[in-house]
């Protein structure tokens, strides 16, 4: 029996990544609270370190939102996924993303995002990270 073509696996996965980067069409910013800052009046301001500008892809797995409760507030959480190339690394928990510019959903942009899930895998065609948005 004759033995098909020979995969080369790295050639797979640089394709791979690079369709899926293809599909990220929208920008974002990744940021890290980096402390306050306090003004004359004492009023504080959060300082952020910025960890990541550029392409991303934002799905939303559900359409259904989670209620959460922190004390009296009732708060409302809806889950999504945003998409990165494999090169954005370090990554955390509680980073934020802030999308700047999307093709093709206009309620999109100036939205924020908490990063609450992180995943890894050797033959990821692409980062893709949980996060939510509080929307009440």
């Amino acid at each position: 029996m004759a033995a098909g073509p020979l995969v080369n696996r790295a050639e797979t996965l640089a394709a791979g990544r690079a369709a899926a980067e293809a599909g990220m069409v929208d920008t974002c910013i990744i940021r890290r609270p980096a402390g306050e800052t306090t003004d004359e009046w004492g009023n504080t301001t959060p300082t952020w370190t910025q960890l990541y500008a550029g392409r991303c892809r934002v799905q939303q797995q559900s359409v259904q939102a989670q209620e959460e409760r922190t004390g009296e507030a009732r708060l409302l959480m809806v889950r999504l996924e945003i998409q990165l190339p494999m090169s954005v690394t370090g990554l955390e928990p509680e980073d934020q993303v802030e999308i700047t510019a999307s093709a093709h959903d206009p309620d999109l942009p100036g939205r924020t995002f908490v990063v609450r899930d992180l995943a890894h895998g050797t033959e990821k065609t692409a980062r893709r990270i949980g996060v939510v948005e509080r929307t009440s």
